[in-house]
């Protein structure tokens, strides 16, 4: 049968028409592809037009400063402190171990060098397991498939807002991104950039924060729990979510393995080894340097303003010693303590029951965390001859308490100190002071031996500070401006300003051997009166407990005496306007007041400028500035600032040829004569062999300085030196009121400075302060300051100018006739042939 006849087969005009029909629909289906095709492409595009229109400018990621915190060394490169609001340390790529990038990319982004911005292998697998969840009935996450160079769009560039116009966003800038930076330029942005946790920005600043270690000294264990912190630091805390944070690390050094960058004994090495995490304290690093930490933030805030400070990035070499400093904490919380134990025992600190866990009452309890080794504790039994002492449980890490409990025992002898502030009994038992259930504050006896000897203490009302400086340079060594930084951030060595008392005479019989005294010139000491002008009372100046007047004495004998009537004599006959000027150029005060009871101390200062003054007597005469800081380099390590101004152009020589030493010339003003300096350092050198700071003669080394005592006791001073180091120390309480009768400077403050000195100078060999060149040492009787012979009883060597020397006769300042001079003088003296040429004679000169 032919098929055209087929009795299925639609007849040839039919079949036309059907093709026909066919292609015309085949036609108007492909034109519709066409066009709903040109449609979708001008909406995606216009969509492409519209987010990209405003896209921020990649191009100011070259420019990228980000926020980097301040930090601030002790002279020998130690970290004291950092200020930032985001804890961040910038390093270059090059600089940033392999095996840091090895974890990061293992757990971020694998293909990091392979792909172009967008990695659409991830992408499609994070689709097909999405779906595969789906069709399984499964919930699940949605795995993310963003690439680093995405996160360092989204982390710089845009908003953490959950849209599909910021991931459009997102996408279009990462391709951008990787087509004007170079892959290494990426990953620097990203490693310095991420959050991981803790307040750590970056990972430099996280490989401190979490183990307390530089980048390069990380373990694969240690760079693989930093790598899992990106995407939720606080599901995996160390403490909180242990578990947690040990699978998703051990995930990555698994992967680490799979990509080749360790080996699979590596691996299961160090998924075998804890967290081990050891988190960084905040706040002052070196022992006890928060007062001094303080005042460097002050100053880098004033002289920078505050976003440099926190953001800046700039790195701050201080003069802080950290070995003075911690002799210099001990010294003042001893001292502080001492003074404060003379006033009585003033009752616990509170109360709890001790039936049950003591502990947690203890815990319950604030305490100072500043003031270790000292422990705040509960007494859990007592008797006559010792109580028992629970501990505050210590924190661990994590910031919980320990679940161990400690005790010690003080015995009667740790306790008798204890006589009551206000009946003043004196204990003859342990249970005379103690009883169960009473929170007070133990501490070691000797502070390297805590399983020694233990004692009472209490913290003192008193306040004080103590400072030490280099007296050539003006650099501060050690500051601690109070016993606890933690109870009160009040800097009384930096910030207080007191009365200094006698411990500024030395300036004003400076002044007085600056312009034509001696050593041995002789002042009146005895009653003075001083009108004060119409409507005001006469002033009538007493030396100290109303001491009686000495008569005629030298120089000398005013200062180690501390004689204040005879310094009132000297300064009336200088004239307080040249005080005044002198105290200006020693940088005491900026404009003293030039009345007379100025000249015993009565102005306020600080410990700061009347410790860097006495720079200026130990150093020969030059003027010295006072500086916390040697240098501030930026955060690209140029130098922007330095306390050190010289310039030393032959200092850069890159190798020795045989040329001569580079000099560097002394820049330092010459305030007063190199001969005055060292005439005033000898008559302080007999404050602490003859005078008022005789208890330091005990050190066996030359020392020189002087007490200062301010009205009703109320200031105590002692300010000192050896030839290389400066000490200043002030004892006082914050609002002024008596320390109580007898509590000088000599007894208050001079403990202080003696047990600073002892230690710091422990291991320098006793050396004598520089005698300048020309200074004629003469024999002189002590009392009179005529010359002697050396078979003379009471005679010492004093120290005279060129062409100077001791009086054969003498005359006194503040005598109006003879009469009164021979009513008064000693024996000892004889009356002078006549009249002398140096002073004003506003006192009456004879």
């Amino acid at each position: 049968m032919r098929a055209a006849n087929h009795p299925l087969r639609p007849p040839p005009r039919k079949r036309k028409r059907r093709r026909s029909v066919l292609l015309s629909f085949l036609g108007y289906g492909f034109g519709a592809a066409v066009v709903l095709f040109i449609a979708a492409s001008a909406g995606a595009g216009y969509v492409l037009w519209k987010v990209s229109k405003d896209l921020p400018d990649y191009e100011s990621l070259s420019k990228y400063e980000p926020p980097v915190m301040t930090r601030i060394h002790a002279h020998d490169g130690s970290l004291i402190s950092e200020y930032a609001r985001e804890r961040r340390i910038f390093v270059p790529i090059n600089t940033i171990p392999k095996q840091v990038i090895a974890a990061f990319l293992s757990a971020e982004d694998s293909r990091f060098y392979q792909h172009g911005g967008l990695d659409f292998q991830g992408i499609a697998r994070a689709v097909y397991k999405l779906v595969e969840a789906k069709v399984q009935g499964k919930v699940r996450r949605v795995e993310g498939a963003s690439t680093i160079t995405q996160q360092v769009a989204k982390n710089f560039l845009l908003s953490n807002e959950r849209s599909m116009e910021r991931k459009l966003k997102e996408a279009i800038l990462a391709i951008r991104i990787e087509r004007a930076y170079s892959k290494d330029k990426i990953l620097e942005l990203y490693l310095n950039e991420i959050y991981l946790g803790i307040g750590a920005y970056g990972v430099a600043a996280a490989s401190l924060s979490y183990f307390n270690k530089e980048l390069k000294d990380l373990t694969i264990e240690e760079v693989a729990y930093l790598a899992a912190l990106p995407k939720a630091p606080n599901n995996y805390h160390p403490f909180r979510k242990t578990q947690a944070a040990l699978i998703r690390r051990n995930w990555i050094i698994g992967q680490m393995e799979k990509n080749g960058y360790v080996t699979s004994k590596q691996a299961e090495a160090a998924k075998a080894k804890p967290l081990g995490v050891q988190l960084r304290k905040l706040g002052a690093h070196v022992f006890a340097a928060e007062y001094f930490a303080e005042e460097v933030r002050r100053q880098i805030y004033k002289e920078y303003g505050e976003n440099k400070l926190y953001g800046g990035g700039l790195s701050v070499r201080t003069t802080l010693d950290p070995r003075l400093q911690r002799i210099a904490r001990n010294a003042l919380m001893g001292g502080l303590a001492q003074f404060d134990r003379r006033k009585g025992w003033r009752g616990p600190v509170s109360k709890i029951d001790v039936s049950g866990d003591w502990g947690k009452g203890l815990i319950d309890m604030k305490s100072p965390d500043d003031i270790s080794p000292w422990r705040l504790g509960v007494v859990l039994t007592a008797d006559a001859k010792k109580a028992v002492v629970g501990l505050k449980p210590t924190k661990e890490q994590d910031g919980k308490h320990v679940d161990t409990r400690e005790a010690v025992e003080i015995a009667f002898e740790e306790v008798k100190w204890a006589k009551s502030a206000k009946t003043k009994k004196v204990p003859k038992a342990v249970t005379d002071v103690l009883s169960p259930g009473d929170v007070i504050y133990v501490a070691p006896k000797d502070p390297e031996d805590i399983s020694g000897v233990w004692s009472l203490m209490q913290i003192p009302e008193v306040g004080g500070g103590i400072i030490a400086m280099d007296p050539h340079t003006g650099r501060v060594l050690a500051v601690v401006g109070g016993f606890s930084f933690h109870i009160s951030q009040f800097d009384r060595a930096m910030q207080a300003r007191r009365q200094p008392g006698s411990s500024f005479k030395p300036i004003v019989y400076a002044t007085a051997i600056e312009n034509g005294y001696k050593p041995t010139s002789i002042v009146l000491d005895a009653p003075i009166e001083i009108e004060q002008g119409p409507g005001q009372d006469i002033w009538r100046p007493e030396n100290y407990e109303k001491e009686k007047a000495g008569g005629p004495s030298t120089l000398r004998i005013g200062i180690e005496k501390s004689r204040n009537q005879m310094t009132v004599r000297l300064a009336q006959d200088l004239g307080m306007p040249m005080i005044t000027e002198y105290a200006k150029r020693f940088g005491i005060y900026d404009d003293l007041l030039p009345v007379l009871s100025m000249s015993l101390g009565a102005g306020e200062t600080t410990l700061l400028r009347i410790a860097t003054a006495y720079c200026m007597l130990a150093n020969g005469g030059r003027q010295v500035r006072a500086t916390l800081i040697d240098r501030i380099q930026d955060r690209w390590g140029r130098t922007v600032w330095r306390h050190d101004q010289r310039v030393c152009e032959n200092c850069k020589a890159e190798e020795w040829t045989g040329q001569d030493e580079p000099q560097i010339f002394d820049d330092r003003q010459q305030i007063i004569d190199p001969h005055t300096a060292y005439q005033m350092t000898s008559i302080l050198e007999g404050v602490v062999q003859y005078g008022t700071g005789r208890s330091l003669k005990k050190l066996g080394r030359p020392l020189a300085g002087k007490t200062g005592t301010t009205n009703e006791e109320k200031d105590a001073w002692f300010v000192g030196y050896s030839p290389d180091l400066v000490v200043g120390v002030f004892v006082g309480y914050d609002t002024p009121r008596p320390m109580g009768k007898g509590q000088t400077g000599g007894r208050v403050a001079a403990p202080v400075f003696g047990s600073f000195m002892k230690k710091a100078l422990a291991d320098e060999p006793a050396a004598p302060f520089r005698i300048p060149p020309g200074i004629k040492l003469v024999r002189i009787n002590h009392r009179t300051g005529l010359r002697a012979s050396a078979d003379q009883p009471d005679t010492i060597i004093e120290a005279f100018k060129p062409g100077g020397g001791p009086d054969d006769a003498y005359s006194v300042i503040g005598m109006s006739d003879v009469q009164e001079a021979g009513s008064v003088l000693n024996d000892a003296y004889q009356p002078a042939p006549q009249r002398p040429t140096f002073g004003s004679g506003r006192g009456g000169l004879w």
